[in-house]
Parts: C-alpha cells; sequence; structure tokens
C-alpha cells in the first residue's frame, strides 16, 4: 500500500487527498499519509462498506481529467499506442472486473467546459461530471453490492499503470455563443 501512495503522490504532484464515501453520511476527507492506511482499510471494511477515493487538490484539479467507467477496448483505443505501450501521462486503475478509470496529467488547465467535452469524446459515464471527481483509489475494495461475490467479498481496486514523468497537451475547446459550434484549436 505505501508504494501505491508514493506513486499516487508522483502521479498527483504530491497535492492530492483521499475521501471516505458513505451513502448515508457523505464524503470526508483524509490526509494521504502513510499513518492513516490502517484507518481506511477498517473504514473500507465497514458493514455496508465506504468508498475509499482520490483527488487531485483543488489547485491542481484543473490539470487532471478523470474518465470513469470505460472497458478495455476503449483504453486500448485512447491510451495506448499502435505498438501497445501505454500514453504518457496517463493512470488507469481497474476499479472492478472489466471496468476502469484512466486519470490524465494535462500539461494545461482545462475548464469544466473543456473537461465534459473530452469525457464525451473518450467515452466516459456520461453521468460523471467533471466538477470536483472523485476517482476509485487502488488498493482498496470497491464496496458497490453489485460487484459483491457469491462468498460476500469484493473486489479490489487495482493499479495498472502510471505515468508521473510526462504530461499530455490537451487541446483547448472554445464554444462560440453566436452559432454555439465546438472549435477544437490543435495549439
Amino acid at each position: 500500500m505505501e508504494k501505491i501512495f508514493r506513486k499516487l503522490s508522483y502521479f498527483f504532484v504530491k497535492k492530492w487527498q483521499l475521501g471516505v464515501l458513505d451513502i448515508d453520511r457523505g464524503c470526508w476527507c483524509v490526509a494521504p499519509e502513510l499513518k492513516n492506511i490502517k484507518y481506511l482499510k477498517a473504514e473500507n471494511a465497514q458493514g455496508q462498506g465506504r468508498h475509499i477515493l482520490v483527488q487531485p487538490l483543488p489547485e491542481v484539479a484543473p490539470y487532471y481529467l478523470l474518465i470513469d467507467d470505460i472497458n478495455w477496448p476503449i483504453i486500448k483505443h485512447h491510451h495506448c499506442k499502435a505498438d501497445k505501450t501505454w500514453k504518457k501521462g496517463r493512470m488507469v486503475i481497474e476499479t472492478s472486473p472489466e471496468n476502469y478509470q484512466v486519470w490524465i496529467h494535462s500539461s494545461n488547465a482545462m475548464s469544466i467546459d473543456n473537461k465534459r467535452y473530452w469525457l464525451k469524446q473518450l467515452h466516459s459515464d456520461p453521468g460523471s461530471d467533471p466538477n470536483k471527481r472523485w476517482g476509485r483509489c487502488p488498493g482498496f475494495r470497491n464496496r458497490k453490492e453489485k460487484y459483491r461475490d457469491p462468498g460476500s467479498r469484493y473486489p479490489l481496486s487495482k493499479l495498472i499503470w502510471v505515468d508521473w514523468k510526462y504530461q499530455v497537451k490537451i487541446p483547448q475547446i472554445e464554444s462560440e455563443e453566436k452559432n454555439k459550434k465546438i472549435i477544437c484549436r490543435s495549439d
């Protein structure tokens, strides 16, 4: 778990937080410190279960895009190169069997509207709005009831790939008020 925390810290340039989500009680933040791992594991194991989530802090959030609820063919198409290696600046998490989230670290800040445009293009879950979005933290169980197996176990969210060395230049999308067209600039 310590290795996962280190990798997350590198990917989010040491500006990230964890959250414990209880469907009935809401979400509360927890500092991403090694001393909190036991607490987070205990919370994740609670009866109905609590979800352990991750997100960049507000000051760096405009530089991160979370694509949610995608499958392996979409990952291969949008996040892998032709030679089957990973594209730069990404973190890939398997949140449940054959279900994934991909974080992209952008070299340029993105507006919420720009993120919404790219999420649509990258086939993200249409119900996942990028405003203050949390992702599932690898190393903890996905406690959604629909994923519980016959042995009453929940799947472990797995860190598949992370590249913290590079960032991606994501083109800015501008909205023209007159005709409501979306124009993609290549900058």
